[in-house]
């Protein structure tokens, strides 16, 4: 090959090469930024005094006299809407009774609004639901609850080619000519006196149960569920793993059992994970019955199933990879086959070892199908340890799955949603982080 020819392939592999690095550094960006963006308003929003009060009534905290105190300043603002609804009720019953129907339809409307904007109104019995008992707790959901108090939400069915468009119409205008109009008005200018926003962090959100079917309250369960899972995964998968590894390496002859033990092992990391957890079900709970039904036992072994089979393959090229020289010599000094497997192997092969190790893990930390007839619940309390062998556990991959698909109110808590996405997306990077620079230590030491 020519000079010039040899060149100019070297600076298109190159380019080649940034160009790939940089695609795939937009692709993470792309991915990555709104998950931060949006996750991290589960941690850092504008709440409302309705969160004030919720936090002081069930959970006592915050300074119970500061938020007394703005409690009364709010209901000087409130009070003019209530009474404006109850005297237009007074005006309805002297109407015709055409009018105080179409009329009752209307307040019924507007009042049902402004319970989910304000909470129940003065009076009322307290309802069950927490998601009842108060108002919006966070500024941006007020904002869109505001925007249904103060407009009707109709469909525009006039264009026979498209479905129908959603439009707004002002709610003002189903009581135009009545008192009622000026309650819109004191809502427009006092809103932000009504529910007194601002920015408070929600570092509990890590660390607090979940309450009101995750209205309220943070994602402990699930973090710790995770953790069950991931670790209980990798106390049956590791050793395993490897020791199945060095069988291979060290021990197994080369013949047709040895081709169809490693051939079984690449298909297995191609199963599908459903499969999976269809097969943790049938075996381990209905055939050998580990636990009466879904448990984090059911579940860690079967993520152990799933990720065995990387442990295996990343433990055996790790091991493969260590110079032959290191085992001669040690084997020239007298020392026997498993003590050289013991002290030179294993501990040269670490750093490839423990990259596979924290690879597998990651994928058990992320699986949701082989959970979901295993292990996994929407809600539940956070287990202690002897609780692992025989309930199940909320989790994190599951539950990001099910409140995106399943919830009764899924734009209610989208910051819930996207919360946990960045909890699990952050705990599969600190895994990496953590495997990134273990390597580099062991590299060093074993460099001297």
């Amino acid at each position: 090959m020519k000079l010039s020819a040899r060149k100019l392939l070297d600076r298109s592999f190159t380019a080649y090469g940034f160009f790939s690095i940089l695609l795939m550094a937009a692709a993470l960006l792309i991915l990555l930024v709104p998950i931060f963006v949006r996750g991290i308003g589960a941690f850092v929003f504008f709440e409302t005094l309705e969160n004030r009060r919720l936090n002081l009534e069930k959970f006592n905290r915050g300074n119970r006299h500061a938020i007394q105190r703005e409690i009364a300043q709010s209901v000087e603002f409130r009070r003019p809407v209530y009474e404006r609804i109850a005297q237009f009720e007074e005006e309805i019953r002297e109407m015709d009774s055409h009018s105080r129907r179409e009329y009752r339809r209307e307040l019924n409307a507007l009042k049902h609004a402004l319970r989910e904007l304000l909470g129940p109104f003065p009076g009322e019995d307290t309802p069950v639901l927490w998601r009842n008992q108060y108002g919006q707790t966070r500024w941006d959901r007020a904002k869109v609850k505001f925007h249904e108090v103060m407009h009707i939400r109709e469909w525009d069915y006039s264009d026979p080619d498209r479905m129908g468009v959603k439009v707004y119409r002002d709610r003002r205008e189903a009581f135009e000519g009545t008192s009622l109009v000026a309650l819109f008005d004191d809502l427009e200018d006092n809103i932000k006196h009504i529910l007194r926003p601002r920015i408070t962090v929600y570092w509990r959100f890590l660390f607090d149960r979940s309450f009101d079917a995750h209205f309220f309250g943070g994602i402990w369960p699930e973090i710790l569920g995770t953790f069950y899972l991931a670790i209980g995964a990798m106390l049956f998968a590791v050793p395993i793993g490897i020791i199945a590894a060095i069988y291979l390496t060290e021990y197994a002859k080369q013949n047709l059992f040895t081709s169809l033990l490693r051939s079984g092992i690449s298909t297995l990391a191609g199963v599908p994970s459903i499969v999976f957890g269809l097969f943790g079900l049938a075996f381990f709970i209905h055939t050998i019955g580990v636990s009466q039904s879904k448990s984090v036992l059911a579940g860690s072994l079967t993520l152990a199933l799933l990720i065995l089979p990387t442990v295996i393959r990343a433990s055996e090229e790790a091991l493969r990879s260590v110079p032959h020289t290191y085992k001669e010599a040690a084997l020239s000094l007298g020392a026997g086959k498993w003590f050289t497997v013991l002290t030179v192997l294993l501990p040269v092969a670490l750093p490839g070892i423990l990259t596979g190790i924290v690879i597998s893990m990651g994928r058990a930390v992320g699986e949701t199908a082989p959970i979901i007839f295993t292990a996994a619940v929407s809600v539940g309390r956070p287990l202690k340890f002897w609780q692992t062998f025989s309930q199940p556990t909320p989790a994190l991959p599951w539950n990001i799955y099910n409140l995106s698909t399943e919830h009764e109110a899924v734009d209610e808590i989208r910051h819930v949603q996207y919360g946990m996405v960045l909890t699990l997306v952050s705990l599969v990077l600190i895994l990496n982080l953590a495997a990134i620079i273990l390597r580099a230590r062991i590299s060093r030491k074993l460099k001297g």
